[in-house]
């Protein structure tokens, strides 16, 4: 990745220097696709492990989303245990999307979509939500993604997102319980494992 790259770029400058990996995903050892300047290119990083080991079954079907997916071990988990469920993956990394639609051809997962935020349509509600959030964008542009994605949960919908303790779990568990409404939503921490907290944001059923 060069020095002006980040994961959160759009569109990477650092050669793709695309790459085949192989990864345990869902119970299964998988074939992805990765490349330079995205998030964790060598495998599944340790907060998404922590999300992927702890958070409960996803819906077997309805709609999911991974947020900030990347090249994609949460939306390829997701769409591989509910292969009945529409599974949506948003990225702002136009690589990192290319990628996980490359990835999910080949492993046969046309219910998976990736796409950048605003390709997916405003009247879409989502039954379960799980993130890796993107916690180095600076909390202005975190805030502001948790309040544009959270409420559009569907009543009953279930939120599970993983950050690490040392970059301000605790403060943004804080924060989502002071910022949603608690007539609707509940936010509590659901377990926590290897300096990590998976937060819970469940959403009322009426």
């Amino acid at each position: 990745m060069s020095t002006q790259d980040h994961y959160f770029t759009a569109e990477p400058a650092s050669p793709a220097q695309q790459r085949t990996i192989t990864v345990r995903l869902a119970g299964r050892t998988v074939e992805v696709r990765s490349a330079a300047g995205i998030f964790s290119p060598g495998g599944v990083d340790q907060g998404t492990a922590v999300l992927l080991r702890h958070a409960p079954a996803p819906p077997a079907s309805g709609t999911l989303l991974d947020l900030g997916c990347g090249w994609g071990p949460i939306a390829l988990t997701l769409a591989l245990r509910s292969p009945e469920a529409t599974v949506y993956a948003v990225d702002v990394n136009e690589r990192a999307l290319d990628l996980l639609r490359s990835t999910a051809a080949s492993l046969g997962l046309d219910r998976l979509h990736a796409s950048q935020p605003d390709g997916i349509p405003e009247d879409v509600r989502f039954d379960a939500i799980w993130s890796n959030p993107p916690i180095r964008v600076g909390k202005a542009v975190l805030h502001e993604l948790m309040l544009t994605w959270l409420p559009r949960l569907a009543p009953g919908g279930v939120a599970h997102l993983v950050v690490q303790k040392n970059l301000g779990s605790d403060s943004l568990q804080r924060w989502l319980g002071e910022q949603l409404d608690p007539a609707t939503y509940a936010v509590s921490r659901f377990t926590s494992d290897k300096g990590f907290r998976i937060l819970e944001v469940r959403r009322s059923a009426s």
